[in-house]
C-alpha cells in the first residue's frame, strides 16, 4: 500500500477508534459485567492472531466460549454450542463479543477493515494468504469477505475476497465495507455459532 494511503487509512482507523471508544464505553462496560456474572473465568478472552507480515499479535475479544474450549476455529468444534457461555451465542451473533478489538486498533494491530486475522493454527488460511499477498494487509475487524458471507465461506472463497479487497483498497470502499457491515449485524447476518 502506497504510504500516503497507509497514513490516510491509519489516520481515519484511530479517529473512529477514539470515536467509537467514547459511544461504547457504557455498553462494553455492560457486556464486560453480563460477562463476568454469566460465568467463571476472565471477562476477557486473549487470542493469539496472525496480523500484518504473518506476525503473531494478541488480539482481545469479550469471552463467549467456556474456559478450556479449545483454541481452534469455531467450525472446527465437535460441538460449538456446548462451548458457549450462557451469553455467548448473543454476544456473537450481535457481535458485542468484537468491541474490545478497539484495543487492537488503537496500538495498530489491527485496522477497521482488512481480512479477518486468522487464528496462529488456521496454516491453511494463512499459507494461501501469503501466496496472494494478503499477509501484507493489516488485519480488519471486518472485511470485504465479512460482508460478502462471514462465517459461512469456505476458506478459498474467503481469500479470494480478501485478495480482491488488497486489489480495490480505497477509504470510499472501506466506508462502503463498514456499512454494509453495521446493516449485516443488525439482521444478525451471516453468523453460524
Amino acid at each position: 500500500m502506497p504510504m500516503k494511503r497507509f497514513q490516510i487509512k491509519r489516520l481515519f482507523d484511530l479517529l473512529l477508534a477514539c470515536l467509537a471508544a467514547v459511544l461504547l464505553l457504557l455498553p462494553a462496560g455492560l457486556v464486560a459485567l453480563l460477562v463476568k456474572l454469566s460465568s467463571p473465568g476472565p471477562v476477557l478472552y486473549w487470542s493469539d492472531r496472525v496480523g500484518r507480515g504473518n506476525r503473531i499479535f494478541s488480539m482481545p475479544k469479550f469471552r463467549s466460549m467456556r474456559v478450556g474450549t479449545p483454541a481452534v476455529a469455531t467450525h472446527l468444534l465437535t460441538d460449538p454450542q456446548a462451548c458457549l457461555t450462557p451469553v455467548g451465542s448473543f454476544l456473537r451473533k450481535s457481535s458485542l463479543d468484537e468491541l474490545p478489538q478497539l484495543w487492537s486498533i488503537l496500538v495498530g494491530d489491527m485496522s477497521f477493515v482488512g481480512p479477518r486475522p486468522a487464528l496462529y493454527n488456521q496454516h491453511d488460511l494463512i499459507t494461501l494468504r501469503s501466496e496472494r499477498g494478503v499477509h501484507e494487509l493489516l488485519p480488519g475487524l471486518t472485511g470485504w469477505a465479512q460482508v460478502n458471507g462471514r462465517d459461512e465461506l469456505p476458506i478459498a472463497q474467503k481469500v479470494e475476497l480478501d485478495s480482491e479487497y488488497l486489489q480495490r483498497q480505497s477509504l470510499w470502499l472501506d466506508i462502503r465495507i463498514l456499512w454494509m457491515t453495521f446493516a449485516k449485524v443488525l439482521h444478525g447476518e451471516g453468523v453460524s455459532h
